[in-house]
């Protein structure tokens, strides 16, 4: 499941990233940069932390682009993180959810910046 997880996280910076650079707001332009920049290291540091916790990852998926546009996609993944993120990561490794929480918390802060300021 971590696998899915990681996938979920590359996923929301592949779609940023095409957003970020088709949209005509500025606002959303900004947003969308710091996003995509931000969401692909939160991946990094929690797949390299529960790799040292558990081993190599192997065979993360390339998932298809869910919802209509760039804030029903990220809505979506992130309630696909956040339903799944126990089963790929126990409770107890609370270092890795805390990088998990880091994640959900970009992906709230772009959606805040999306919708408010345009």
């Amino acid at each position: 499941m971590i696998q899915r997880l990681i996938a979920l996280l590359f996923l929301s910076r592949e779609i940023a990233h095409r957003e970020h650079l088709r949209t005509r707001s500025y606002a959303q332009h900004m947003a969308l940069g710091e996003f995509y920049e931000a969401v692909v290291e939160k991946a990094d540091s929690i797949a390299e932390a529960y790799q040292g916790r558990r081993g190599l990852i192997e065979d993360i998926p390339y998932l298809q682009a869910p919802g209509t546009d760039i804030i029903d996609s990220l809505e979506r993944q992130l309630a696909a993180i956040e339903k799944i993120r126990y089963t790929a990561v126990p409770k107890e490794e609370t270092a890795i959810q805390n990088l998990i929480d880091e994640a959900v918390a970009l992906h709230l802060t772009a959606l805040y910046k999306l919708r408010i300021l345009k």
